[in-house]
């Protein structure tokens, strides 16, 4: 499956485009600590450099979607400031494992799609055209007018433009909404939307975590599950972060046909900002239980440099593929 998202021609320079060129050129900390030079002086965040190793898989990379957020280009109309994205349904294998392919409908040659990041009451047009050869539709969660719902059938070889404001701040996801929902999202519909409150939030080391099933065998139970796309790829290749670095996880449930899942973190506690929508934590705990599309900010750092796992508390997911480690690499 290409990488098609990380090819894209280089336009206005924004955070994420200045991310993935600079990976390819300085490295991952080289690239953070450009960023901030670059820009208007903040504290500086600390990712360390990402093992070869696990950047060497073919096609889709959990790694490199970890930390890969959307900000569209911006265009102005009419006195107003548009935040354009655009966003290609098609249809492909997806190698689950050695053993294990899957017929997927992803978005932007990707699963989950890409995860779309925009500020607090910008306008939002979401660009969607439909190649995957099944009727399908993007419906965002949050508030916007009915007929950018994303509930209409977008025909194979059809174009679809959503227009909405970006509101409320938060967490907020997207999917499919064409029936059989379920199957739609168990195929790979499904994606992250970030709206940032005004003024956007304390500087971290952000990542995306997105859970999903996978019914390999149409039997409407799930047989695998993963992180971000592929089962165990954080077990196989663990995570690097900095050692008393703040994490910032946007964790999102999107595992169909099964009722809750929860996530839980090894050795450590994290603060809960529930749905995202709150600048305050409810809650600080190691473990937190969601339903289907529930969603989180949790956040957190580590004291002790090693390996630490998280996975959801109900062994049976997480020994089917839905398990990873953070590498804690100590500070220099």
């Amino acid at each position: 499956m290409p990488n098609d998202y990380l090819l894209k021609q280089a336009g206005p320079w924004t955070r994420r485009k200045f991310f993935k060129f600079g990976i390819a050129s300085l490295g991952v900390i080289g690239a953070a600590v450009a960023w901030e030079r670059f820009s208007k002086p903040r504290a500086v965040v600390n990712i360390p450099p990402i093992p070869s190793r696990s950047l060497a898989a073919v096609g889709m990379n959990p790694m490199l979607l970890l930390r890969d957020f959307d900000y569209g280009s911006l265009k102005r109309e009419n006195g107003r400031t548009i935040r354009e994205f655009h966003i290609k349904a098609e249809t492909s294998t997806l190698q689950l494992n050695r053993a294990v392919s899957f017929i997927s409908w992803h978005l932007n040659g990707r699963v989950p799609g890409p995860t779309l990041r925009a500020n607090a009451g910008d306008r939002v047009r979401v660009v969607f055209s439909n190649q995957a050869g099944h009727s399908h539709s993007l419906h965002f969660h949050g508030v916007h007018p009915a007929d950018a719902d994303g509930v209409r059938p977008v025909r194979h070889g059809t174009t679809e433009v959503y227009e909405f404001d970006a509101e409320p701040y938060g967490l907020h996801l997207y999917h499919c909404h064409i029936a059989p929902v379920t199957r739609h999202i168990g195929k790979g519909m499904y994606g992250m939307f970030i709206v940032d409150p005004p003024g956007g939030r304390p500087p971290a080391d952000e990542q995306v975590m997105i859970m999903a099933g996978y019914d390999v065998n149409d039997d409407d139970q799930n047989e695998l599950y993963a992180f971000n796309g592929l089962p165990d790829y954080y077990m196989n290749y663990p995570i690097p972060i900095g050692q008393d670095q703040r994490i910032r996880l946007y964790v999102l449930n999107m595992i169909e046909l099964d009722p809750a899942v929860t996530f839980h973190l090894h050795a450590n506690f994290f603060d809960v900002y529930r749905t995202g929508m709150t600048l305050t934590p409810s809650e600080r705990t190691d473990v937190i239980t969601m339903g289907t599309a529930e969603r989180h900010i949790l956040e957190f750092s580590y004291r002790y440099p090693g390996k630490y796992m998280f996975h959801p508390h109900q062994d049976a997911i997480a020994e089917r593929g839905c398990m990873g480690q953070f590498e804690v690499v100590a500070s220099s």
